[in-house]
C-alpha cells in the first residue's frame, strides 16, 4: 500500500532543522501516535513494501500516524550527534509540535534502537510529558551487547577513527572513494552471509552477527532490496557515547563533568506506560538491555509496564519482517489501546 504523508518541518531545540512526516488518513478516530527511528536510517524504516506494514496497521486502527526524521536520520544533512544532543533537543521539540498541531494534550510512542535510547533519556528528564504510552523495540535504558560486539567498540572503533568521521553502509551501493573501497572488500571478506552488500555493511558498523540486524529468512525479496536504500551516513560521536554507556552498564551523559553518572541513578521522571520489545535473536542489542530496564521499571512502579521477547526474531524485522503483521504489531497495538 502507497502511503500519502505530509512534511512538517520543525526546528530542534538548539536549533538544528528536523521534520516529521503526518500520515494523511481520513479515519482518525484515536489519539497521535509518533513513530521514532534509529541510528543511521530515516523516517520511512517503518514503511516497507511489505503487505500489512506497522502503519497501515495503526491507520486501520484509527491512530494518528506521525513520524519523527530527528537529526540522525539520513534525510537530513549529517553531521555529529550524541544521545543527549537528541535527547535535550530534538524529541521534546517533536512531541511539542504534534501536540500543537493536534490539539491532543496526549499522545503515545513508538521508538526503535538510537531512538529509543534518547527518547528514554527525554522521557526520563521529564521532557516529554505528554507521552502516555511509550513501545520501545530492541534497547532502552540498559544496552547489553555480546562480547564481540563490545570488542569491536573498544578496539576497531579508535582504528576506524583515524580515516572516517561517519561509516555509511550505502558504501555497497557506491563506495566514493579509495579508503570506503578498502573497506567494502574488507566488509565483503569477513561477511559470507547471503545477503547484499549493504546489508554486510549494515552488519560490520551496528553488531555482531552474519546478519547483525535481521534474521534472512525473515525479510522477502522485495524488502531485502529496498532495505539497500534505507541507510546511510552514522557518526562516530554517537559510538563514543555508546561506549562509555556500555562500560557504564546503562545510559548515561556523554559529557564527563555532567553531574549525574547515570540516567537511571534515580527515578524517571515521566507517569508513561512502557512497553518493552526485544528480538531474541537480537545481535546488535542483547535482549538483556530490555530485560533489565524492564527489571528497573518494575522495581519502580510494579505491574504497570511489560516486556514481551520475540523468539523468532532479531532487531528491525521486528518492523519489516513478512510475517511482522501477525506476530508483533496486533500486540503492539493491543498494547497502544490500554489507556
Amino acid at each position: 500500500m502507497t502511503h500519502r504523508y505530509e512534511t512538517i518541518a520543525f526546528d530542534a531545540y538548539d536549533g538544528i532543522k528536523c521534520n516529521l512526516r503526518h500520515l494523511v488518513n481520513d479515519g482518525i478516530s484515536k489519539c497521535p501516535v509518533l513513530l521514532v527511528h534509529g541510528a543511521g536510517v530515516r523516517a520511512n524504516i517503518f514503511d516497507p513494501p511489505t503487505d500489512q506494514n506497522l502503519i497501515t496497521m495503526l491507520a486501520r486502527e484509527g491512530y494518528d500516524v506521525w513520524l519523527e526524521n530527528w537529526r540522525g536520520s539520513i534525510d537530513l544533512e549529517p553531521q555529529p550527534w550524541d544521545l543527549d544532543q537528541v535527547a535535550l533537543n530534538d524529541h521534546p521539540a517533536a512531541v511539542k509540535k504534534v501536540v500543537e498541531l493536534t490539539g491532543k494534550e496526549e499522545i503515545k510512542a513508538i521508538i526503535h534502537c538510537q531512538g529509543s535510547t534518547s527518547f528514554m533519556i527525554s522521557a526520563a528528564l521529564g521532557l516529554v510529558p505528554q507521552v502516555r504510552t511509550i513501545i520501545s523495540n530492541a534497547v532502552s535504558l540498559h544496552p547489553v551487547v555480546s562480547p564481540y560486539s563490545l570488542f569491536k567498540i573498544n578496539y576497531y572503533l579508535p582504528f576506524v577513527k583515524l580515516f572516517f568521521d561517519y561509516l555509511n553502509p550505502a558504501w555497497g551501493l557506491h563506495a566514493p572513494d579509495l579508503k570506503s573501497k578498502a573497506l567494502c572488500l574488507l566488509v565483503a571478506a569477513t561477511h559470507r552471509e547471503k545477503d547484499t552488500l549493504v546489508g554486510k555493511f549494515v552488519s560490520f558498523t551496528y553488531g555482531a552477527g552474519w546478519p547483525a540486524l535481521w534474521l534472512l529468512e525473515n525479510l522477502n525479496k522485495k524488502t531485502m532490496d529496498w532495505i539497500q536504500y534505507e541507510f546511510a551516513e552514522v557518526p562516530l560521536t554517537f559510538f563514543d557515547h555508546m561506549k562509555k554507556c556500555l562500560h557504564k552498564g546503562a545510559l548515561m551523559p556523554a559529557d564527563p563533568e555532567h553531574s549525574a553518572n547515570s540516567y537511571v541513578e534515580t527515578p524517571p521522571k515521566t507517569d508513561a506506560r512502557v512497553v518493552l520489545f526485544a528480538g531474541a535473536q537480537n545481535l546488535c542489542f542483547h535482549p538483556d538491555s530490555q530485560r533489565k530496564t524492564f527489571e528497573y521499571l518494575q522495581g519502580i512502579r510494579p505491574g504497570i509496564h511489560k516486556l514481551y521477547i520475540l523468539e523468532n526474531y532479531s532487531h528491525l524485522d521486528v518492523f519489516f519482517g513478512k510475517n511482522a503483521d501477525k506476530d508483533i504489531f496486533p500486540i503492539m497495538i493491543k498494547e497502544l489501546n490500554q489507556n
